[in-house]
């Protein structure tokens, strides 16, 4: 994929569990691109109610009010297959997140081969520091801030 020309999405995806059968999507956060163009983005999460984990309702408690809330656990996946199209997805985790898009027939594949870095556990604080970025909640807008700044160096 071409990141300056092609049409895609960055995804990042917040689950209830490691495995779609056990869980369900707490929170999708996207961007949709067009070359290195925004589009679009896809900010959305359950409401609090369904959420019976409190290490999760913790990791999603930011920036509230720049979420569109859902009161229904099976809404934000349909949503965002209607949203999404036929886009392609680079993706910030692969495991869970393919598991929960399963359904979803885009391609689908790890942004880090565009960055030149691999995947690991400290992988944002790495690219912050690799791009000099301000520290943020907002996965995707970092992901989206690094290629940007690899395409004009």
């Amino acid at each position: 994929m071409n990141l300056t020309r092609d049409k895609y999405i960055i995804v990042e995806i917040i689950p209830t569990s490691s495995k779609a059968s056990t869980g369900f999507i707490a929170q999708i956060s996207a961007l949709k691109l067009d070359g290195l163009k925004l589009i679009d983005r896809f900010d959305y999460r359950v409401d609090d109610k369904f959420l019976k984990n409190n290490d999760i309702k913790k990791i999603i408690n930011y920036d509230n009010d720049m979420f569109n809330y859902v009161d229904n656990i099976y809404f934000i996946k349909e949503k965002f297959k209607s949203w999404a199209k036929d886009y392609p997805f680079l993706l910030v985790e692969e495991s869970y997140t393919k598991d929960y898009l399963k359904e979803l027939d885009n391609k689908k594949e790890l942004v880090y081969k565009y960055l030149d870095m691999d995947y690991s556990l400290d992988i944002f604080d790495r690219i912050i520091k690799k791009y000099n970025l301000v520290p943020s909640n907002h996965l995707v807008d970092l992901i989206y801030e690094a290629i940007i700044y690899e395409n004009n160096n």
